[in-house]
């Protein structure tokens, strides 16, 4: 009888392109994984495989196999579940967040390992495409991401959690003021507009027809709020999940007046994967 483990291993290989690299993640040696594949195609009357320039890439046969195989680990993950459910979650997963969402996955994670001590969670931090990379190719069972509008993978399954309201912060000095006036008077602190969320606060300045006086540029929200404590400028930013910035005397949230732009964050898992026990108890620890 075939063993599951070479489904899974199967279906790392099909998702890496490689013998090495599945190995590598499967914490197997290379040999080991290559017997494990020419016991699957034995088993399954052909090769599953085409090796050719561009590594392994599943053929006809290997096509065929692999949503069957997602779906058999699928179903052995619910079983296995209903049986270890009342001792306690046990097994690893890999998940990942933007920066800007690792808070509120920790604390879920923190709540979550307190019901189950035995689950391993290894926590990775990222930008939303290159975490959505790293789930499809298998190194993440899911992340936690900005929703990225028609720009999602076939091959990733995506759940809304929760949205975050844009918002202006500024200073202290900013009692009394506008938002339209301290956007177009104060020196600006920008998010980084290669990520979604720079590019939907770029997509709302402009159809707010607000024209903002450039300082800096930065990659990270909490050193944006940082530097609006100190007085450097103001921003345009989603009020974080778990954020209290209403209670630091030295800020100001200043409402747009306006209909109130969000971000939508959200857990991507690849489609059929074998973890959906573990990474569904961590999407329903964060709602």
């Amino acid at each position: 009888m075939i063993n599951l483990r070479l489904f899974r291993s199967f279906l790392m290989v099909a998702d890496s392109g490689s013998l090495a690299a599945a190995a590598d993640r499967l914490g197997l040696t290379q040999a080991a994984v290559s017997l494990q594949m020419r016991a699957l195609e034995q088993e399954f009357g052909g090769a599953l495989f085409d090796r050719g320039g561009r590594g392994l890439v599943p053929n006809g046969r290997g096509r065929r196999l692999k949503p069957q195989a997602e779906r058999l680990l699928g179903m052995y993950e619910e079983i296995r579940a209903g049986f270890v459910g009342d001792t306690g979650m046990t097994g690893e997963v890999a998940v990942g967040a933007v920066v800007s969402a690792m808070g509120a996955l920790a604390r879920a994670v923190a709540e979550l390992k307190h019901d189950h001590p035995r689950l391993e969670v290894r926590l990775v931090t990222g930008k939303s495409g290159e975490l959505a990379d790293q789930v499809i190719d298998g190194r993440l069972d899911a992340a936690l991401v900005v929703e990225l509008p028609g720009r999602l993978s076939p091959r990733l399954d995506w759940t809304a959690l929760y949205a975050e309201p844009l918002v202006v912060l500024a200073g202290r000095a900013a009692a009394g003021r506008l938002a339209d006036e301290l956007l177009g008077q104060e020196p600006f602190l920008r998010f980084d507009r290669a990520t979604p969320t720079g590019v939907l606060i770029d997509r709302v300045l402009a159809a707010q027809g607000i024209a903002i006086n450039e300082f800096l540029e930065l990659n990270s929200i909490e050193t944006i709020v940082e530097l609006v404590r100190q007085d450097v400028g103001v921003t345009l930013v989603p009020l974080l999940k778990g954020a209290n910035w209403q209670r630091d005397p030295r800020l100001r949230l200043v409402a747009f007046g306006r209909d109130v732009d969000v971000r939508t964050i959200g857990l991507i898992e690849r489609h059929g994967q074998p973890r959906g026990g573990l990474t569904r108890a961590i999407r329903d620890h964060l709602g």
